[in-house]
């Protein structure tokens, strides 16, 4: 079983070394790495060129945003399974790839599986900001605010070429609505796996300020309505504060 992992990039130099470590450390051989680069103007592509023999392939052009690269990723994928690691994320242990293909391998009829991340301080990485623990996936849980964490979600390629990539319409929210499409909609075989696989450190384009924070949710409740699923603004909120306020109570039982 062949995993392709995406990475989108943009001066990126800060961290992408700890994410390319963290591909190239994985227990399990048939990974290929891709590296969709949006013209980086930092140190980025030396540092890539440099570890230009651990990536499958690198692209560097302008684009029209991270979805845009991500889906430039997934045209180019020849892997059964995808996955997207974010250029200052990192995977959990050198397991990661391993437990995840033993989950599609214990059940042929997976389409897609997640996990909890933990977010962690920016520079120190040792220190964990936020727990987001996730649970099993019920229908009409995309009403009441739940969503995967994005880059635990390992999905196989058949399904995007069943039910399509990245809206480009959704400028900040196109993975949630992509996995709300997958799951709600269309009602994928999903399983849960109930570790952390992936840390993610604060700061990213959703969570980096509060304007972001409500321009995401309002993105959600938008796409909500275009796959005419239900949903009450109020509880919406009221589920995403209450969730926000765990995620930082739950860090200290890491």
């Amino acid at each position: 079983m062949k995993f392709s992992i995406i990475t989108t990039t943009l001066n990126s130099s800060l961290f992408i070394n700890d994410c390319l470590k963290s591909v190239q450390e994985q227990n399990y051989d048939n990974i290929e790495h891709i590296i969709i680069d949006g013209a980086s103007t930092d140190e980025t592509l030396s540092i890539l060129g440099a570890k230009r023999k651990q990536i499958t392939a690198l692209v560097s052009e302008h684009d029209k945003g991270v979805y845009d690269a991500m889906n430039k990723g997934v045209k180019i994928a020849t892997g059964e399974i995808i996955g997207f690691l974010n250029s200052d994320d990192f995977y959990a242990s050198d397991e990661v790839i391993s437990k995840v293909a033993n989950t599609f391998k214990d059940d042929p009829y997976l389409e897609a599986c997640y996990s909890d991340l933990v977010y962690t301080n920016r520079i120190d990485i040792s220190k964990n900001i936020r727990y987001w623990k996730s649970n099993k996936f019920i229908q009409g849980s995309f009403s009441k605010g739940w969503c995967p964490p994005h880059p635990t979600f390992f999905c196989k390629r058949s399904v995007y070429e069943r039910f399509g990539n990245f809206n480009l319409n959704y400028k900040i929210a196109s993975d949630v609505e992509l996995m709300m499409r997958f799951l709600e909609v269309n009602k994928i075989n999903i399983r849960y796996i109930p570790e952390i696989l992936v840390k993610m450190r604060m700061g990213g384009i959703s969570n980096k300020s509060l304007k972001n924070i409500i321009k995401l949710n309002l993105e959600i409740l938008r796409a909500l309505s275009s796959h005419n699923l239900s949903k009450n603004p109020f509880s919406f909120f009221c589920y995403k504060i209450i969730s926000r306020v765990k995620q930082f109570l739950l860090k200290s039982k890491i």
